[in-house]
């Protein structure tokens, strides 16, 4: 079985971090189930494994945090649900490719769910949503903006970090850091895309769509 556990109010980010580091160990020594940690953190930007300095373009705007998951820049607050995901791959198949995803196939899913195409663009991690709402790009090609972030890591073949998606976030709060390294696109959420949608909404869909993803646990 798989715990659910949603935190209400802003959650420290190194108390999640410590949470996290404890329950992977748990869970790969047979002393814990896999978990499902729902969250929302206090305005901060975390730099993954392969973030740049040169994106971190307003350094004194939030608190700064040095994490171990894949990826760049990206920005964590109130508004933005957090899912972190602590699962033993180790009896899922060793797949990281397959894991990923599963994960994005997760957020897609639960977008569907509000009627939002979310779509994998290659070269760009996370989840996209083209903005019909807006003028075309320079380019002629329709605009296109994030609504969800993905960053895992893995220890021993067990899951933790995950995934971000912005409910109502303040959308300005991102524009202290280049998100995931990308200049030419902007960032969105399902209140900016007209969608009265609540904390309790998505997360209500988001378990029904993970046990469509990874099956019933």
């Amino acid at each position: 079985m798989i715990e659910w556990i949603t935190t209400e109010g802003l959650t420290d980010y190194d108390t999640a971090v410590a949470f996290m580091e404890a329950r992977v160990a748990a869970i790969h020594a047979g002393d814990a189930p896999e978990c499902i940690w729902l969250v929302e953190h206090p305005p901060l930007y975390t730099a993954g494994t392969s973030a740049k300095i040169e994106d971190l373009t307003d350094p004194d705007r939030f608190p700064v945090y040095e994490s171990k998951r894949g990826g760049q820049y990206t920005y964590h607050g109130p508004g933005q649900r957090v899912a972190y995901v602590m699962l033993d791959l180790n009896k899922r198949g060793r797949d990281i490719r397959k894991f990923v995803q599963m994960l994005e196939e997760w957020v897609i899913a639960t977008l569907d769910q509000f009627n939002v195409r979310g779509e994998i663009r290659e070269g760009r991690v996370g989840v996209w949503v083209q903005r019909q709402d807006k003028p075309l790009a320079a380019t002629g090609q329709m605009q296109e903006d994030k609504i969800a972030a993905i960053g895992i890591r893995l220890r021993k073949w067990v899951s933790f970090h995950g995934i971000s998606i912005n409910v109502e976030p303040d959308l300005e709060h991102f524009s202290g850091i280049v998100p995931c390294g990308i200049t030419e696109h902007g960032v969105t959420s399902l209140v900016d895309l007209g969608l009265p949608v609540s904390m309790t909404d998505l997360d209500v869909v988001l378990r029904a769509s993970f046990d469509a993803v990874f099956g019933e646990e």
